[in-house]
């Protein structure tokens, strides 16, 4: 008995031992070894191997890896066949920077379950000793970083391991670089856990760039995208009814009608108010479409969907809809865009008086340039109030703006910038703008924001904010701002914020937007009744504090 015993307990102890790891632990560590030292080893960071080469090889070579052990033994003997690390005193030396750690994050490193301690001790030395300076693979332009020297594989599947690498390098990319990434709705480590199954579940071109898609929006950042004629076609459709619209309270209301090619009839009227497409109503479509694109909250998610809704890859689409207080469902035919004939609006006014005694002036800030603004400010500066429209995109006028509108210098934003000399860390810098002005504007600066307030133009809000009298009226902006990272994946053009973007005391408007002081939202019966609720609360305010 007591034998039996004793080979039960050594069968036990050797078989706990080994530590046998599942294929998603190997991939993971592998996925976070190999872009450690992608940025951290001097002799790979310095472009004197071919990395991506050795991703594939160490891929194969995980068939006959079972164990805790026997992983450790291959990570240590790839390691020492890197080439020698040799002491770097430059590491050590402090600086007077305001390091920004939230992202910083190399505690995988010590996971007992995973690592032994002399392969946990191997990778901390090269932390401690990495690659400073020039790097192979990011590049410096200006304020924020690019990546570069990555080979292409093209946006056609072609094995599980290039589709792994693509995975790999772009789960790198955001762990080092992406300044918002301790905000995303789910872990960034739990992201990989979940993705490396789907990316080995992938059998074909169509599969694999919705599996991209997917990993893209896993980023929550109103920024990022994946282009993919692919995707266009097929999850959403290149044909569509020739109508344009709004989005209000979960429905979208008929703006305008475009005639087509054929000069057939549209059986929809503006302000038809559709609430259901195919049998899906719109928070269906917006939730079901919401899966394969990024944005940094629902909103965002929204107003990047919406632009979809109406298209699909068959002839017709059949909708329900409110028409004078009556539902209906109508089957409408559906085009491809070449035959849709669309009159373009007129061009709008850079500026204008919104009243006869010339005391209110407005400002289109999608359509104004630098060189329109002192004229402008010559015909304006005698109003009580000017409201600036940044329900757009500016055309980089901050700066002379300011100069024009605000009394003094003052530190409007704080930005993080990635730490390439130390990956994963990012430090802070405080932005003024304006100059000492006693001749600044002295009426009420009202700013209207909404959804489409992103990026540069949540940066310009962020300056007016600084006006003695300034209101910012609408609904939450974007929350997307900071300088945008282009680069490939599989193949496709993506990008995500390279830079953080935050208040002068450190609060986010990355996913929250900036608030607005009043808020109003656009109503399905003021889009019908063609009114701008935004700008008539913006005179409403103006006229009360008169």
């Amino acid at each position: 008995m007591r034998k039996y015993l004793f080979f039960i307990l050594l069968f036990l102890s050797l078989h706990f031992s080994a530590q046998i790891l599942s294929e998603n632990q190997k991939l993971e560590s592998l996925c976070k070894v190999w872009g450690f030292l992608k940025y951290y080893h001097p002799h790979v960071a310095k472009g004197n191997i071919n990395w991506d080469e050795q991703l594939i090889k160490k891929i194969n070579e995980f068939e006959n890896i079972h164990d805790k052990i026997a992983l450790n033994n291959l990570y240590s003997a790839w390691i020492n066949s890197l080439g020698k690390v040799d002491e770097c005193k430059d590491c050590l030396q402090t600086d007077n920077k305001t390091y920004f750690l939230k992202n910083f994050d190399l505690s995988w490193i010590d996971n007992p379950s995973i690592f032994t301690e002399n392969t946990a001790q191997k990778l901390h030395y090269i932390e401690s000793n990495r690659n400073i300076g020039n790097n192979h693979y990011i590049g410096k332009g200006g304020r924020k970083i690019y990546f570069r020297n990555e080979n292409s594989y093209g946006s056609r599947f072609t094995s599980k391991s290039i589709s792994l690498l693509e995975l790999f390098r772009y789960w790198n990319y955001v762990e080092y670089f992406f300044p918002y990434k301790y905000e995303t709705d789910q872990n960034w480590n739990d992201v990989l856990r979940e993705m490396i199954p789907k990316f080995l579940a992938v059998q074909n071109d169509k599969d694999y760039h919705l599996t991209l898609a997917e990993l893209v929006a896993k980023i929550d950042d109103s920024h990022a995208f994946l282009f993919s004629t692919l995707i266009s076609l097929n999850q959403y459709g290149n044909k569509k009814l020739p109508v344009e619209y709004s989005y209000a309270e979960g429905k979208l209301i008929i703006t305008k009608i475009n005639t087509n090619r054929f000069h057939e009839k549209t059986p929809f009227y503006v302000g038809d108010v559709i609430y259901d497409v195919n049998g899906k109503t719109i928070p269906e479509m917006v939730n079901s479409y919401g899966k394969y694109i990024s944005a940094s909250n629902s909103w965002g998610k929204v107003n990047k969907v919406k632009s979809k809704l109406l298209f699909n890859n068959m002839d017709s689409i059949s909708v329900k809809l409110e028409r004078d207080g009556q539902n209906m469902e109508v089957v409408a035919k559906t085009y491809f865009l070449k035959d849709i004939i669309v009159k373009k609006n007129p061009v709008p006014q850079k500026w204008k008086f919104l009243d006869q005694e010339k005391k209110i002036g407005y400002v289109n800030m999608g359509v104004i340039t630098k060189e329109d603004l002192d004229e402008m400010y010559r015909n304006l500066r005698a109003t009580n109030s000017i409201i600036f429209d940044l329900r757009n995109y500016p055309k980089l006028t901050i700066l002379p703006l300011s100069e024009i509108l605000l009394p003094q210098t003052t530190v409007y934003y704080q930005f993080n910038f990635p730490e390439t000399n130390y990956p994963g860390k990012f430090y802070s810098r405080k932005n003024s703008i304006g100059k000492k002005n006693p001749n600044y504007y002295k009426g009420n600066v009202i700013v209207l924001v909404d959804e489409n307030t992103q990026s540069q133009a949540e940066t310009t809000t962020m300056m007016f904010k600084q006006h003695p009298k300034a209101k910012i009226i609408g609904s939450n902006t974007s929350g997307a701002n900071g300088d945008i990272i282009k680069f490939k994946l599989a193949g496709l053009d993506t990008c995500f914020t390279g830079l953080g973007a935050y208040y002068p005391d450190g609060r986010e408007t990355q996913r929250i937007g900036i608030i607005p002081d009043i808020l109003i939202k656009p109503t399905v019966d003021g889009i019908k009744n063609g009114k701008d609720e935004v700008l008539e609360r913006a005179l409403m305010y103006i006229k009360n504090n008169e």
